[in-house]
């Protein structure tokens, strides 16, 4: 059995709720806590979801927002099964899978 494990980042949801809906009033902030990041920077952090976030970025969004990371990062993780293959044999032994060739019967 496998895991799929998937992540939903909800920066701009946290920002709706903490009233700011502009990423121009998150930069500031961000300067204020040593994180210097330019405003097309901030905007893909915003609107989308980041593959690589460095910790002292995602501080310092925690403590502008007064919130955890789980707060910012919703994780799932489910169950999946295992791919099986068309057999379960392993090696298949093509000879013995094929059908014996006709022969052809001279006419008489």
């Amino acid at each position: 059995m496998k895991r799929q494990v998937s992540y939903q980042w909800r920066l701009r949801e946290v920002m709706a709720a903490h009233g700011m809906f502009t990423i121009t009033d998150l930069v500031p902030l961000l300067v204020d806590r040593g994180i210097n990041l330019s405003v097309s920077q901030v905007h893909r952090l915003a609107t989308g979801t980041p593959e690589r976030l460095s910790l002292p970025v995602l501080a310092a969004l925690c403590d502008i927002f007064h919130c955890t990371p789980a707060e910012l990062i919703a994780t799932k993780a489910e169950n999946t099964a295992v791919r099986k293959t068309a057999t379960d044999r392993g090696v298949v032994n093509l000879n013995a899978q094929r059908p014996k060739r006709a022969r052809l019967r001279p006419e008489s």
